[in-house]
């Protein structure tokens, strides 16, 4: 009996922050795997069958106001708190995607297991991260009938080149997170500055996030997110109609750092291409079509300046 323990929405400007609690004891339910590897509607489709089977799923919410006054590293943990306390059933042992044990300072504490990439590995996990991604998807689909000028539908909250000219025309919604530093000129006078260090791998991952919802909404189906091997890595991985495109996201807090184009020396071109062919014959993908793409994207509002094929 474990508790799999998953969060979505740590980076968007919008929206709530939600961690997912599952408990699937006997329950067989196939397919499942990182949330983020799945068509939405396959998403659907398991987190209703998870909902049906599991022994027990839980759900926290932090929502933008709160999220704002305690920060977002108290808000995970507040979060995943919160969907615990909804499963009532025994369990032996909790496992949360990543790094950091949310409940180190809880009596639940001793009692975790933190893992990279467990919604991968480890079933419940997965069901969690799908289930929480289901539900934050279908929160904002809702708030987009009452903010039909935002996008939300698409972009879900995420920094996109649309949602930033969207707030330029419109101003912000209660939606917004007004301590993100991309919306901090949205700040009432009293609200205080968050202390929240952003690593490098932060500013990357949340760049990453960025292209992949452009993607999606380009209608690819996201195959992989930084696939590493001890001989090579590519950040994203992804598959529209027959074609198989292998990109490399480059950020940079400005744009007079020059663009992702100019990062993509002959060296980087011949890395690249070998890390393509590596992944295809790892995964016995000889004879796709596969393309190699760049993503620029730069600034503290992280837009997404071009996604360009390479070869």
């Amino acid at each position: 009996m474990i508790v799999g323990i998953d969060e979505v929405g740590r980076g968007p400007w919008a929206g709530p922050l939600v961690v997912g609690a599952v408990v699937l004891g006997d329950a067989k339910i196939e397919g499942l795997t990182d949330s983020k590897k799945l068509s939405a509607k396959r998403r659907l489709e398991l987190s209703i069958e998870i909902h049906e089977k599991a022994a027990a799923v839980g759900l926290g919410w932090v929502h933008a106001d709160e999220l704002d006054e305690i920060g977002i590293s108290a808000s995970l943990v507040e979060a995943t708190k919160r969907a615990l306390e909804k499963v009532t059933v025994p369990y032996h042992e909790i496992i949360i995607d990543g790094t950091v044990n949310f409940l180190k300072d809880t009596g639940k504490g001793p009692y975790v297991t933190t893992l990279k990439k467990a919604d991968l590995l480890i079933g419940a996990v997965s069901a969690a991260s799908i289930v929480a991604k289901v539900a934050r998807d279908r929160f904002m689909e809702e708030q987009a009938k009452v903010y039909p000028q935002y996008g939300f539908e698409t972009h879900v909250g995420y920094g996109t080149a649309r949602h930033s000219a969207a707030i330029g025309a419109h101003g912000i919604t209660p939606l917004h997170r007004l301590s993100f530093a991309p919306l901090h000129k949205y700040r009432p006078k009293h609200m205080g500055e968050v202390n929240n260090t952003v690593t490098a791998k932060q500013l990357g991952d949340k760049a990453e996030e960025i292209v992949v919802t452009f993607l999606q909404d380009n209608g690819h189906t996201v195959l992989e997110r930084n696939w590493k091997t001890k001989f090579c890595e590519i950040d994203i991985v992804s598959q529209s109609k027959d074609t198989i495109y292998f990109t490399e996201v480059k950020y940079r807090k400005n744009t007079g750092q020059g663009g992702g184009i100019a990062a993509i020396t002959s060296k980087k071109m011949k890395q690249m291409k070998f890390s393509a062919e590596y992944f295809a014959l790892k995964n016995k993908m000889q004879y796709a079509n596969m393309r190699l793409a760049v993503a620029d994207v730069a600034g503290q509002d992280f837009l997404l300046d071009q996604w360009f094929e390479i070869e």
